[in-house]
C-alpha cells in the first residue's frame, strides 16, 4: 500500500498523531528501503487480565502488522513496579515483582487473540532496567526538570491540593521514554492518557541522536458504568478472555449512549453500518444485541456469539435460568442447624466479595434464592442440596453440600 494510503488508514480512530508529516516521511522511507517501521506498545502487567480498553490500542497495533510493519510489545515488568501516575489522584499501590511477573505470564496468550504472534517482537523492560547502575539512573533523571513534570495535569492537581507525589512517580515517564530508545521505536501507540509519556520518548530519542518516534494516541474506552475509563480497578471492565455468556451480558448492560463508541472502537463494522445501527430505524435493543454478537465473535466465534445471544434472550427476556450453572461446594459444618445467614451465604458462594456488597444487593432486590426475591438481609436461609442462588441478572450458582447425606 502506498504511504499516503497507509496514513489515511492508520488515522482512523486515532485522536492525535505527533506528527502526521513525520509518519508519512517514515512510511515513505520504509517503502523505499523495504525496512518496516518498528511500532512500540508498552503494557504494564498490573492486573492479570486484558480488557476491551486494552484492545483498542492492540487493534491499532495489529493494523500496523497487517500493513507489514514490526510490532514491538513491551511488557513493563519494571515500569509496573512504579505504576503509571497518568490521570491518578494519588500514588498507585506498589505491587511486588512476583505479582507483576505472574500477571505478565498471562499477557502473551491474551494478546495473541488480537496480534499476530508469529511476527510479534515481545520483550520485558526489566531486561535492560535491571542492568542500569545508579549512575545511569542519575543520568536519566537529569533529562527532566521538575517544572516540566508539573506541567502534567495529574501532578499539578495533586501538588495544588497538597497531595503527596513520590519521587519514584517522576521516573515513570523517563522509564517509558527510555524503552523507546532501547527498542529504537519509529512509532509509539498509547491511550490519550499517555500523551505526556509518549512525548518524553521523543525527547529522549533526540538526546541520543535518534529520529524521534511518532506519537499516536487512541481514545480511552468508557467502562460499563458509563462514567470512568474501562479499568479492572473500577470494576467496569469487559475482559477479552471472559466467557461468551458473561461478555455478551456485560455488553447488553451498557448505557445506550455508549453504543456508537463501542461499535467504532471494538468492532470491524464500516462507518455506514454503524450509522445505520445507531439511527432511529434500528431499536436500541436490537442494535445492542448486534454489538454484543460482534464483540463476542471477535474473541470467541460466530457460533458461540449466537449461542450467547440465545441464552441471553432465554434467561433475561423470558425469565429462565442458564443451561450451565456453576456449582460451589459448601461444607455442611458451616451451617447452624442447617441454616446460614443470607449475607454470609452470598459471600461464601462467591456471589459477593464482602458483607456490605451482599447487604447492598439484598436491599436492591437483586438476590434470589430458588427464584424467590430476598428482601431481608437478616434472613437465615435453610440451605439445601442443589439450591439455586442468584445475584443480579447474570450471576447464578448452585449449592453443593459436602459432608452431608442430604
Amino acid at each position: 500500500m502506498k504511504p499516503e494510503k497507509q496514513v489515511e488508514a492508520l488515522k482512523d480512530k486515532a485522536v492525535s498523531i505527533v506528527t502526521e508529516e513525520e509518519l508519512l516521511g517514515k512510511l515513505r522511507r520504509s517503502v523505499k528501503t523495504g525496512k518496516p517501521l518498528r511500532v512500540k506498545l508498552g503494557m504494564d502487567p498490573t492486573a492479570p487480565d486484558l480488557h476491551l480498553g486494552h484492545a483498542v490500542v492492540l487493534r491499532k497495533l495489529r493494523q500496523f502488522q497487517d500493513l507489514g510493519h514490526q510490532a514491538v510489545l513491551i511488557v513493563g515488568d519494571y515500569t509496573g513496579l512504579v505504576g503509571d501516575p497518568s490521570e491518578q489522584k494519588k500514588a498507585r499501590p506498589q505491587l511486588s515483582y512476583d505479582q507483576i511477573d505472574a500477571n505478565a505470564c498471562t499477557y502473551l496468550e491474551q494478546a495473541g487473540r488480537i496480534l499476530d504472534l508469529e511476527c510479534l517482537e515481545i520483550v520485558r523492560n526489566g531486561d535492560w532496567f535491571k542492568k542500569l547502575s545508579f549512575r545511569d539512573v542519575l543520568e536519566l533523571a537529569s533529562k527532566m526538570t521538575v517544572a516540566r513534570m508539573l506541567e502534567r495535569d495529574d501532578f499539578s492537581q495533586r501538588y495544588r491540593a497538597g497531595d503527596p507525589i513520590s519521587i519514584h512517580e517522576f521516573l515513570y515517564c523517563l522509564m517509558q521514554g527510555y524503552d523507546s530508545c532501547v527498542v529504537r521505536a519509529d512509532v509509539e501507540l498509547g491511550g490519550t492518557d499517555q500523551t505526556f509519556n509518549l512525548l518524553v520518548g521523543r525527547d529522549l530519542q533526540r538526546g541520543q541522536d535518534m529520529p524521534p518516534q511518532v506519537a499516536m494516541t487512541l481514545p480511552l474506552l468508557v467502562g460499563t458504568d458509563g462514567q470512568a475509563k474501562m479499568s479492572k480497578t473500577y470494576g467496569n471492565a469487559i475482559g477479552i478472555t471472559e466467557s461468551p455468556r458473561e461478555m455478551f451480558g456485560k455488553v447488553m448492560s451498557l448505557p445506550d449512549r455508549l453504543m456508537r463508541q463501542y461499535f467504532e472502537l471494538c468492532t470491524d463494522l464500516s462507518t455506514a453500518e454503524i450509522d445505520r445501527l445507531c439511527s432511529d430505524e434500528v431499536h436500541p435493543r436490537e442494535a445492542k444485541e448486534h454489538l454484543a454478537r460482534e464483540i463476542v465473535a471477535l474473541y470467541h466465534s460466530t457460533q458461540t456469539a449466537e449461542e450467547a445471544a440465545q441464552e441471553f434472550r432465554r434467561v433475561f427476556a423470558q425469565g429462565g435460568v442458564p443451561d450451565e450453572i456453576p456449582e460451589v461446594t459448601l461444607e455442611a459444618a458451616a451451617l447452624d442447624g442447617g441454616k446460614l445467614w443470607v449475607v454470609k451465604l452470598l459471600v461464601m458462594m462467591g456471589l459477593a466479595t464482602s458483607n456490605s456488597e451482599a447487604r447492598r444487593a439484598t436491599a436492591q432486590r437483586g438476590v434470589r434464592v430458588d427464584g424467590a426475591v430476598v428482601t431481608d438481609d437478616g434472613l437465615e436461609v435453610e440451605v439445601r442440596q442443589g439450591m439455586l442462588l442468584q445475584h443480579g441478572k447474570r450471576r447464578f450458582v448452585r449449592v453443593r453440600l459436602a459432608g452431608s447425606e442430604s
